[in-house]
């Protein structure tokens, strides 16, 4: 299945409508609708209030202040106050509501990708960069918070308040409201043609920013190799580019989000211009008083002025539509290893049976092609081959990292696809030639997944430990269960962190260990401590070493040759050799 982001994203041949991907918007925030609802009375009671200001303001010019009626005047006045202050309260409250909105939103919709990272399978993270997922989370789901937190109310209001106005422009009068928001019509073809402009712009800056964090990443996670071959100019000259790029984007989208300010202030003034030559000539012929003016250039006010606002925000809604375009479809994504109901035994004596198994990477070449074998419970079974035949490969799909092209796979007499991933883990253990540690303490690390020994004391633990043959393992860190281990792995060695690995797999006692060239960061004793620990497995134990180092390969009681798509029985050790060394040549 296709899993990359980008390439997803190319194909889609036009974007979703902006009223769609607003209710969409507005779907992770279900939740909140009794707050939302109250924000929304805030607004329309904010913007009753400002509207009717203008109003009195009017009144009080033709009814007070040109009849020299002080006392009326200050009546009034006391009353506008009392208004705007009531403004200000309910306009303040709104925003504290919608900030809270938006951090509980950015806290649910971060969880949201998170968790559907957890589900998906690892072909999705071998077919995506890093850098660009951690864009995703951070930098995208910001930028959809700053529009609900910040711009949404301030959006609605500005849309209400404008439609109050133009109501009463058209109301006080027709002919002079009809022209002075005739440049308004201008405005709306003008947004309509470009908004899609905009949010292509927003899209390339988001996508360059996460292609900026992957390179970073990349980047320091390899800066030991780039110290090592001096290669910093190499580093400095790939983040130069990608910066180069980043700039770029930013620096187009940043104008494409700026190009409606001008256009707006230029509408409204030509509105406010409409209204004065005309207002002025209607007094002048009697069909109108000052102060209706007056309210008549407020209203156009409160008409043009959110509308001037509205072009910033319209700016941050396409940098948010943009954002949850990324967003959105990252969460389409569904994991392709789906648990079948397919339960039924079959009759087989092997742990493992694979029959005419065939496996390619998207897009990609056929690594297997056909293949069939057994491993039997109790046994050793060693995978050789030159490197890039479909070692890891296979042992990826007994572990079911992946699912098989074509063809059957059995674990324990059932289809493969029917353990749950909890199941499958229990039942296989599976060591890496490159182990991955987690920021704690070698306690932390070795009971990742394990929940049968969680409750358990560090003494109880070590008892478990010594119960395993695990004990002269974890002798060799300094303080023992509690010795701290960073994400990176900084501070141990290579072979310490292998240890790890071992004693976590090994813990769990699983009933089919794979060792994924598990021992090529171990010396020697420390291996022949190692096969003490294997042998202290039970019995049924089925074990699957993949290596290179042919000594730790002897003594399996099956070797299978892997490469060029295809699994052949090795038959003794020196045919086995002889098999490799024609390989390698080959390859």
């Amino acid at each position: 299945m296709n899993y990359n982001l980008n390439t997803q994203t190319e194909k889609k041949d036009k974007k979703l409508p902006v009223f769609v991907s607003l209710k969409k918007l507005v779907g992770i925030i279900s939740g909140e609708r009794r707050n939302l609802t109250i924000a929304f009375i805030a607004i329309f009671v904010n913007a009753a209030l400002s509207l009717s200001g203008s109003y009195v303001v009017g009144y009080t010019i033709d009814t007070y202040v040109q009849t020299k009626n002080y006392h009326g005047v200050l009546v009034f006045a006391g009353i506008l106050l009392s208004m705007y202050l009531l403004a200000f309260i309910v306009n303040y409250a709104q925003m504290i509501m919608m900030g809270g909105i938006g951090q509980r939103m950015l806290f649910s919709l971060r969880n949201s990708v998170f968790n559907k990272l957890q589900e998906l399978p690892l072909d999705f993270f071998n077919q995506n960069k890093s850098g660009d997922l951690i864009s995703r989370i951070n930098n995208d789901t910001e930028k959809v918070n700053e529009f609900f937190s910040q711009s949404l109310m301030r959006f609605i209001g500005g849309i209400i308040m404008m439609t109050g106005a133009a109501i009463l422009l058209l109301v006080i009068n027709l002919p002079l409201g009809l022209a002075a928001l005739s440049p308004a019509l201008i405005l709306w073809i003008f947004t309509k043609s470009v908004s899609p402009w905009i949010r292509r712009k927003n899209e390339a800056s988001l996508k360059s920013l996460g292609n900026l964090s992957a390179e970073i990443q990349e980047s320091l996670s390899n800066f030991k190799v780039v110290v090592a071959f001096n290669r910093r100019d190499y580093f400095r000259k790939r983040f130069v580019e990608v910066n180069e790029e980043n700039y770029k984007r930013s620096l187009h989208a940043g104008i494409a989000n700026t190009v409606l300010n001008p256009v707006y202030t230029f509408a409204a003034n030509l509105g406010q211009l409409i209204v004065l030559s005309l207002g002025i000539w209607f007094i002048i012929k009697g069909y109108f008083s000052v102060g209706l003016l007056i309210s008549f250039l407020a209203y156009i006010s409160s008409f043009y002025n959110p509308l001037r606002q509205l072009a910033a925000l319209w700016a941050s809604f396409q940098m948010a539509l943009a954002a949850w375009d990324r967003i959105s479809n990252l969460l389409s994504f569904e994991n392709n290893l789906i648990v079948s109901d397919n339960t039924q035994k079959h009759s087989t004596s092997a742990y493992v049976h694979f029959k005419d198994v065939s496996f390619s990477y998207p897009n990609g070449k056929e690594v297997l092609h056909k293949v069939s074998f057994d491993l039997h419970p109790g046994k050793t079974y060693a995978f050789i081959g030159p490197t890039g035949g479909g070692k890891t490969t296979t042992a990826s799909l007994i572990s079911r990292l992946y699912d098989a092209t074509a063809g059957t796979i059995l674990l324990d007499q059932k289809d493969i696809t029917s353990y749950s991933a909890k199941e499958r883990a229990k039942k296989i253990g599976f060591i890496l030639q490159e182990p991955i540690l987690f920021s704690g303490t070698v306690r932390d690390n070795i009971l990742y997944g394990n929940d049968e020994f969680i409750g358990f004391t560090n003494e109880q633990l070590e008892n478990a430990m010594e119960e395993a043959k695990l004990g002269s393992l974890l002798k060799r860190f300094e303080n023992g269960l509690d010795t701290p281990i960073q994400m990176t792995g900084d501070g141990i060695s290579l072979g310490q962190k292998q240890l790890i690995a071992f004693m976590r797999a090994i813990l769990r006692k699983p009933e089919l260990l794979i060792l994924d060239e598990a021992t090529a960061n171990i010396d020697t004793v420390t291996e022949q401590q190692l096969e003490t620990i294997l042998d202290n497995l039970p019995a049924s134990t089925t074990k699957v070493i993949i290596a290179h180092r042919l000594n730790t390969i002897e003594d399996a009681d099956e070797i299978f040759f892997v490469n060029s798509g295809e699994i052949t029985a090795a038959g003794s050790f020196s045919e086995a050799l002889n098999l490799l060394m024609q390989g390698n040549k080959e390859s």
